[in-house]
């Protein structure tokens, strides 16, 4: 059997139903974690426990949309009461959300972006500190290349502040929470095959300020196809062990070089 990077670890995932938060529940469990996956599709993620159950893993369920924080904090601690320990957190959960151009998006959906990707974040990273401080651990935010490296997805103002707000963020947590032992990170990854883009609403008048750019086919150079769910994952894990021990106020692209193309 391989080496299990997280044996005996307590593992939260949010939105672990689906695309990077599944890919990274199931690497998790696979490294001897237990996961719990707060997510507000519970049937999607009782499919990644199913999974995870299969192989001889322990997950756990509970119904969470971060974007109401009473539900966040009722979330981390029914995983504390059934586990007794946190130990990881990956603040997945996210939407791409409104976009359309800033001078006719609509207040409200600015706001939803906000709530769910800033705000949710905040939430997640809020709600498990008093466990985390307990013994130390990982949290580590899923940001984005857009709003850090890439700026060329035009109307995606909202998703793109939130991800670039969601870095800065990452570094004053990291600050803040080494003397309890707790290392922050954020993974920024470019095109992944996910279902994000159900989550996406292009408004009908987008194309009046899209300004057009010609990529070359296949714009990730290192394998000129969007990543897979698993290439984060793997990088998640890394962050969450005790091999990134000396890791932490880092945010780490993983994207095949687009946004170096792109940028």
């Amino acid at each position: 059997m391989a080496e299990q990077r997280l044996q005996g670890k307590i593992a939260i995932v949010s939105g672990g139903g689906s695309g990077i938060g599944k890919a990274t529940a199931i690497l998790f469990a696979r490294h001897g974690a237990k996961v719990a996956m707060l997510d507000r599709t519970p049937d999607k993620a009782e499919q990644t426990k199913a999974e995870i159950e299969q192989t001889g893993g322990e997950a756990l369920v509970v119904e969470c949309d971060i974007s109401k924080t009473d539900t966040v904090e009722a979330g981390m601690r029914k995983v504390a009461d059934t586990f007794g320990r946190i130990d990881i957190v990956f603040a997945n959960a996210g939407i791409n959300g409104a976009m359309a151009p800033i001078e006719t998006m609509e207040i409200a959906d600015w706001d939803t972006t906000m709530n769910i990707n800033l705000r949710g974040t905040f939430a997640t990273v809020k709600y498990a500190i008093p466990f985390l401080k307990k013994n130390g651990g990982s949290i580590i935010i899923n940001s984005s290349v857009n709003g850090n490296r890439i700026f060329s997805n035009i109307g995606f103002s909202a998703y793109a502040s939130t991800k670039a707000a969601q870095v800065t963020f990452m570094k004053m947590a990291a600050l803040e929470l080494a003397r309890y032992k707790i290392r922050v990170n954020a993974v920024c990854p470019g095109a992944i095959e996910t279902q994000i883009g159900d989550n996406t609403y292009p408004s009908d008048d987008l194309k009046e300020v899209q300004i057009p750019v010609e990529f070359p086919e296949g714009d990730q150079p290192l394998r000129h196809a969007p990543g897979e769910p698993e290439q984060v994952a793997n990088l998640v894990l890394f962050l969450a062990s005790d091999e990134a021990s000396h890791v932490t106020g880092t945010a780490i692209y993983v994207d095949g070089a687009e946004s170096l193309l792109r940028g």
